[in-house]
């Protein structure tokens, strides 16, 4: 079969690009990453055109990171920089210099290209031009923007339904752009807006809701220079929230102790060199965490049970010296019905499942019970289990009983992915909608919003493999990489009669597509938007609330670029025709046009082109901040949930996916997994010693990885086996390359996230 006429490959190559193993590193940072930093951005960008952007990343009246979403300080920014090793490989990413348009497109078709790496195709720069793929094509051609526009309207005019249409979004756009997309999409009359939250901190926004009021954390980055303790669940803030090591660092300085609860003792869990101090440089007063406790895979909800049994035994010992009675008293509900629950447990089963000796389970005992200022941080370690938010809502219940939600140096902090996810939900980008916020688009735009419930991301890859939805639009973001099930997925894409990317960069989804397909290239954050011929700014929301302004300040790399909002407009218009109740053209005119209907229909944005003008941007309203809780009784609810024990057969292994220091999200900047000593590969298996020996395997070992759940056999060929320190029956693999092993029935109860951190898989020898 010649190549053009192969079917796109949806995974990354089954090729090794030479292993080199060193030592795993005990700190982050330090020189290493400023010297990997400048390496990226220099290389990619340019040295002139680098500093230009290095010097504007989050800096006021600068451009917000495109990588993740850790807050600014409120007061003074780093002059030297204000961002981290990722960031900087982000900003290095998306400046590049190099460009592809419809002249490499007829050189590559795109079985060509589907078959080279992810790292390989994100390296071919940015996409200069729209480009069309038509029905049988081989390779992407170029069309106009009028024609790929006109395409767009007349399939999403020509569907039976709007329901067959499924409108994604990343973390990536903009507040402005997200109020746009969602406005378009139920003005077209569905409410099918998946988006990247489903497949990340989905469980974490259900639980805090039910729980507090509000799906969001309660903290700000000045509580954590308050806080006396910081508990880390699940999260490696090295390598997926580096400048969250600067805030922990100087926490520490002033008195908190750390607590980190993680199946892998992560670099920037152990400590950190800060690259902008004299100690840092010289590799002194580096550690971080006071304890670390290596569980088992989705052991937090026993192991935070067993700390809560400890606690309140203390308390019953010691009356009020250990727990906030007056808190629970005032501002709870639950707490009798959940003690007894409790201290019925047996405590030793608890050690037993989440893998934690009872000594260490005591000593975090008595580290909790004697701090009254605690914030617990946590990340997809703990979002992607089936029982997530039953583990979210119990550490909820820890702070509850030691009165730490509503007051300084105390909360919650879910620590967000990409930089405007949580801003994007604010927005209206949620296939649940409350009846609050479709009352006020009806009100204020006139027109009748549909009301019932749309596709989440596992569902609408359900719906499109189901042929219930052929028409799929993702707004950023490499869907088909970042989700479950890869091989179903691309099952699901290549149903739809038109998939539609609107892109910067080259990615595995433009090559596993529908019967039609269009690449729309637009700006990037650090890129210049100019309207009418004054430069525009967009907004994003950090992880802890905070509405900030980003101006982009780079000249595109093409003249043929347009903005999300300028995209979103002309979809829209081409769409909905004049008869839209939407004066789309208005917000081409100027983006405080944008902000100005936002106003009228979001809680918190009052006199919102006003405040997003100022220094630092304006914090939203927050109950649980605020010490108020908007549930059904006004209260914080302690809730109940008993935890079960996964149990494995002999020969079966439990497999998280992991991202490696040279990526973000399914963006891979490069093939070195520093902190973790592993080089120049990905195809890796990172296992405990003792079950190599007891499999039969050695030291770089080759082998196929497979899950056999629902009746539906997934191979995941060619790893090679990487000796680890994790726990007994667990195994580690870096997504997307294990993606294929993650069922698509398998999710959390409530949030229906898929489980990417707790899958049941085999070994064999690869023959």
């Amino acid at each position: 079969m010649s190549e053009i006429n192969k079917i796109p490959s949806a995974e990354n190559p089954e090729t090794f690009t030479g292993l080199k193993l060193g030592p795993p590193m005990n700190r982050a940072a330090g020189i290493p990453a400023i010297y990997h930093s400048l390496k990226h951005v220099f290389g990619e960008a340019g040295v002139l055109r680098g500093l230009q952007a290095l010097s504007a990343l989050n800096q006021k009246g600068g451009f917000d990171c495109p990588s993740c979403a850790w807050p600014d300080p409120d007061d003074e920014r780093s002059g030297i920089a204000e961002y981290c090793e990722n960031g900087a490989k982000a900003v290095a990413d998306e400046a590049t210099q190099k460009k592809i348009g419809a002249e490499f497109f007829a050189k590559h078709s795109v079985a060509g290209l589907a078959s080279l790496s992810d790292y390989d195709l994100g390296k071919k720069g940015r996409i200069a031009e729209p480009l069309y793929l038509p029905p049988g094509g081989t390779h992407y051609q170029a069309i106009s923007w009028d024609n790929a526009f006109s395409k767009i309207g007349e399939t999403l005019r020509s569907l039976a339904s709007p329901h067959e249409a499924v409108f994604y979004t990343s973390g990536r756009t903009s507040n402005e752009a997200a109020f746009l997309y969602q406005l378009f999409v139920r003005t077209y009359g569905t409410n099918n807006l998946p988006d990247c939250s489903n497949m990340c901190h989905e469980s974490s926004g259900v639980a805090l809701s039910e729980a507090l009021g509000i799906g969001k954390g309660s903290v700000t980055l000045e509580d954590f220079y308050e806080a006396e303790l910081i508990i880390i669940l699940g999260q490696n803030p090295g390598t997926n929230h580096p400048r969250m090591l600067t805030a922990l660092q100087k926490a520490k300085a002033r008195g908190a102790r750390i607590i980190s609860i993680n199946p892998l003792p992560e670099a920037g869990l152990m400590g950190f060199n800060n690259p902008q101090t004299v100690k840092g440089w010289l590799n002194m007063d580096y550690a971080l965490t006071n304890l670390f406790l290596p569980l088992r895979i989705n052991g937090d909800l026993p192991l935070l049970q067993a700390i809560e049994y400890f606690l309140l035994k203390d308390e019953a010992a010691n009356p009020g010296t250990v727990l906030d009675l007056g808190f629970i008293h005032n501002h709870t509900s639950g707490f009798e019905e959940w003690r007894a629950h409790i201290l019925q447990k047996d405590v030793q089963a608890l050690s037993n499942d989440c893998g934690i000796g009872i000594p260490d389970i005591r000593e975090a005992a008595a580290m909790i019970a004697g701090s009254k200022k605690i914030i617990a941080c946590w990340a997809m370690g703990l979002t992607q289990h089936v029982n997530a938010v039953d583990t979210i809502r119990e550490i909820v219940n820890l702070l509850l009983m030691k009165g730490s939600i509503g007051k300084p140096g105390a909360g919650t902090c879910p620590v967000r992915g990409h930089s405007n996810v949580q801003g994007d939900r604010t927005m209206g980008i949620y296939e649940k909608p409350s009846p609050a916020f479709l009352d006020a688009l009806e009100k204020y735009f006139s027109f009748t919003p549909p009301r019932e419930h749309g596709y989440d991301v596992v569902d609408c890859i359900r719906a499109m493999h189901e042929g219930k939805a052929s028409v799929f639009i993702a707004m950023g973001g490499n869907f088909l990489s970042a989700t479950p099930d890869t091989l179903y997925t691309a099952e699901a894409l290549r149903n739809c009669s038109l998939t539609v990317q609107v892109s910067t960069k080259l990615n595995r989804s433009h090559l596993v597509h529908g019967r039609e397909a269009l690449i729309l290239p637009c700006l990037g954050r650090s890129d210049k938007d100019i309207l009418n011929g004054e430069t525009q700014f967009v907004s994003c929301e950090n992880s802890m609330g905070v509405v900030q302004a980003s101006k982009g300040m780079l000249t595109p790399v093409s003249p043929h670029l347009l903005s999300e909002p300028v995209i979103i407009c002309r979809m829209a218009m081409a769409t909905l025709g004049k008869d839209s109740p939407v004066h789309w053209e208005k917000y081409m005119t100027h983006y405080d046009a944008i902000r100005a209907d936002i106003e009228q229909c979001i809680p918190g944005f009052e006199r919102y082109n006003e405040r997003v003008r100022q220094d630092g941007g304006f914090y939203l309203p927050n109950g649980s901040r605020e010490g108020r809780f908007d549930t059904p009784l006004g209260k914080a609810l302690f809730h109940i949930a008993t935890a079960k024990p996964l149990e494995l057969e002999d020969a079966e292994l439990l497999m998280m996916t992991i991202r490696s220091h040279d990526q973000f999200n399914t963006t891979v900047y490069g093939l070195d997994d520093r902190y973790r000593g592993i080089r120049h590969e990905r195809r890796v298996v990172l296992m405990n010693r003792q079950d190599m020996q007891d499999m039969g395997l050695q030291d770089r070992d080759v082998v196929d990885l497979e899950n056999h759940d629902g009746g539906r056999r997934r191979v995941a060929k060619s790893f090679i086996v990487v000796p680890y320190a994790i726990p007994r029956k667990c195994v580690a693999t870096y997504f997307p390359e294990a993606n294929v092993l993650v069922p698509i029935g398998l999710v959390a109860e409530k949030s229906n996230t898929p489980v990417s951190k707790a899958v049941r898989i085999r070994i064999k020898k690869s023959t």
